[in-house]
C-alpha cells in the first residue's frame, strides 16, 4: 500500500511538472523567437564593430592579464584570476555537458555552429558589460561591489530598473539555475550509481548550505581550486577521444556545417529551432550579455576597468569554444544523439560510455558533480550581491541562503528535466533583455576606456591606469578611480 502511495505521489509531481512546463514553454517561444535572439545578435555585432573586434585583436593581452591585479592588501580584494575563476565556475557547469547535449538532441548538430557564433561575437558583449561593472563599482568596506544593478542605478540613474534587474537576476541564478544544476547532478548520479534523486537531493542540500553560509571569500577559494582541476581533466578526456577518432573529425565538421545551413533543415522548417537551441544553450553556458559575470568582475582589484573586461571576454572563449566543443565532439563522434527520447546529461554519459566504456558514465557523474556544484555556489554569489544591493537587512540574506541552499536545490532534484530548463530559459531571457538595454545606453563610456587603455599601451605603459577625472561628465557618478 505504501509503495502504491509513493507511485501516486511521484505521478502527481510529474503531472504538475508537465502542466507548468507547457505554460512556461509557450511564453518562452514568443520571448526567444521574436525578441531575445535578435537583441543578442544585434548587440554582439554592434559591440564587435564599435570595439574593432576587441575579442580577436587582444587575446594575447587577455591571457597576460590573468596574473594581474593583486595588491599588497590582496587578502581583502579578489584578484583578476579569482574573479575569472568564480565567473568560470558559474559558466562552466551543466551548460557545457548537459546544455550542449540538449541543444544537439533538440536542434541537431547544427546547433553547435550557432553556439560558436554567439560565443565569438558575444565575447565583445561580455567585454562591455564587465568593463562597465568595473567603472561603476562601489567601495563596500574593504571590498568592491558592483554589477548591472549598480551601473543602471548610477549610470542610467534609473532606480526602478536597477531594482527590477536585481530581483530578476536573483531569481534567475539563485533559484532557476540552481534547480537546473541540481537536476543535472541527480540525473547523472542516478544513471551512474543508481542513487535515487530525492536522496541525492538531500545530500546536495547539506553541502550547499555549508558553502553558501560561508560567504564570498570561501566561494572564491573553493572555485579557484575546483574549476581548473575539473576543466583540465574533462578537456584531457575529450582530447583523448578526439585523437583516437581523428579520422572522423572532418565528417563531424561536415555534419555540423551541413546541419547549420542545410537545405533539408530549411525546407523542413527546423533551421529556426537549430539556431534558437544553439544560441539559447550557448548563452546559458557562457552568459555573455546576461549580466551575471559583471557582478563578480566588479569585485576584482585592477588599475584600469578595461583589464577586467578583457579577462571576462576570455572566459567566454574558454567556456564555449573549448569546453562546449569538447562535449559536442564526444556526442557527435559517438552517434548516440540520433537516439530519440534522449537528452540532457544522460546523452553525454551515453556518448562517453560508447567511447570509453562504463568509466565514461562514472567520470561524467563525478565531473558534473564538480562542475554543477561549483556553479551552485558561483550562482549563489550573484544572488547574494544583488540581495545586498536591494536591502541591508540580514533577514533577506538569510532567506536567500535558505531558498538557494535548500529549497531550490531540492526542487531541482525532483523536478523534470524539461521544467527545470524551461524555468531557466524564461528568467534568463528577462534578465538578459534588461541588461542589454543598459549596456547599449552606456556603451560609449566603455569605448572611451578601451581607446584610453590602448593609447597608454602604445606609449609603453605596461600597466595602464584610469582616473575618473578623465570622464568629467560622469565623474560625480563614480565612487572609485580617484588619484
Amino acid at each position: 500500500m505504501q509503495h502504491h502511495n509513493n507511485n501516486t505521489y511521484m505521478e502527481d509531481i510529474f503531472a504538475a511538472n508537465g502542466t507548468l512546463n507547457q505554460a512556461i514553454t509557450g511564453v518562452n517561444d514568443i520571448l526567444w523567437s521574436y525578441i531575445i535572439i535578435g537583441a543578442l545578435i544585434a548587440c554582439a555585432l554592434w559591440f564587435t564593430f564599435k570595439t574593432k573586434g576587441v575579442q580577436f585583436r587582444m587575446i594575447g593581452e587577455m591571457v597576460r592579464l590573468l596574473g594581474d591585479g593583486v595588491k599588497k592588501d590582496g587578502e581583502h580584494h579578489i584578484s583578476s584570476f579569482q574573479a575569472f575563476a568564480v565567473s568560470i565556475a558559474s559558466r562552466v557547469g551543466t551548460g557545457n555537458l548537459a546544455g550542449v547535449a540538449t541543444a544537439i538532441a533538440v536542434g541537431g548538430p547544427g546547433s553547435v555552429f550557432w553556439m560558436w557564433i554567439i560565443a565569438l561575437l558575444g565575447s565583445a558583449t561580455a567585454f562591455v558589460e564587465s568593463t562597465l561593472a568595473q567603472l561603476y563599482k562601489r567601495k563596500h568596506g574593504k571590498h568592491f561591489i558592483g554589477g548591472p544593478a549598480y551601473y543602471i542605478w548610477y549610470g542610467l540613474h534609473s532606480k526602478w530598473m536597477a531594482r527590477v534587474f536585481a530581483v530578476l537576476i536573483t531569481i534567475t541564478f539563485s533559484m532557476a539555475y540552481i534547480s537546473i544544476q541540481s537536476n543535472t547532478i541527480c540525473s547523472a548520479i542516478d544513471k551512474a550509481f543508481g542513487i535515487n534523486p530525492s536522496i541525492m537531493g538531500i545530500v546536495l542540500v547539506v553541502l550547499s548550505v555549508l558553502c553558501v553560509f560561508g560567504g564570498i571569500q570561501r566561494i572564491a577559494r573553493i572555485s579557484g581550486i575546483l574549476v581548473p582541476i575539473m576543466a583540465v581533466l574533462y578537456i584531457l578526456l575529450a582530447l583523448f577521444i578526439i585523437c583516437t577518432n581523428i579520422s572522423a573529425i572532418p565528417h563531424v565538421m561536415k555534419v555540423i556545417f551541413e546541419n547549420a545551413f542545410g537545405i533539408e533543415q530549411f525546407a523542413g522548417g527546423t533551421l529556426g529551432a537549430t539556431m534558437m537551441n544553439g544560441i539559447k544553450r550557448g548563452l546559458f553556458s557562457n552568459e555573455a550579455g546576461e549580466g551575471s559575470a559583471p557582478n563578480i568582475a566588479a569585485s576584482a582589484d585592477v588599475s584600469h576597468p578595461v583589464k577586467q573586461g578583457l579577462v571576462q571576454a576570455l572566459g567566454v572563449f574558454t567556456d564555449t569554444l573549448l569546453i562546449c566543443s569538447c562535449t559536442a565532439f564526444i556526442i557527435l563522434l559517438s552517434g548516440v544523439y540520433e537516439t530519440p527520447e534522449m537528452g540532457g546529461i544522460q546523452l553525454t554519459q551515453n556518448a562517453l560510455q560508447s567511447q570509453v566504456g562504463n568509466l565514461g558514465t562514472t567520470f561524467v557523474a563525478i565531473a558534473i558533480f564538480l562542475f554543477a556544484f561549483s556553479s551552485i555556489i558561483g550562482n549563489y554569489t550573484y544572488g547574494e550581491m544583488n540581495v545586498r544591493f536591494l536591502s541591508n537587512k540580514k533577514i533577506w540574506l538569510f532567506l536567500l541562503r535558505l531558498m538557494n541552499g535548500a529549497v531550490m536545490v531540492y526542487f531541482g532534484a525532483i523536478a523534470s528535466l524539461e521544467l527545470a530548463w524551461s524555468l531557466g530559459d524564461l528568467f534568463m531571457g528577462l534578465v538578459t533583455l534588461c541588461n542589454l538595454i543598459a549596456i547599449v545606453m552606456l556603451g560609449k563610456h566603455c569605448f572611451f576606456l578601451l581607446d584610453d587603455y590602448i593609447n597608454q599601451k602604445r606609449k609603453g605603459i605596461k600597466s595602464p591606469t584610469f582616473n575618473r577625472k578623465q570622464i568629467p561628465e560622469i565623474e560625480s557618478d563614480l565612487d572609485c578611480w580617484e588619484e
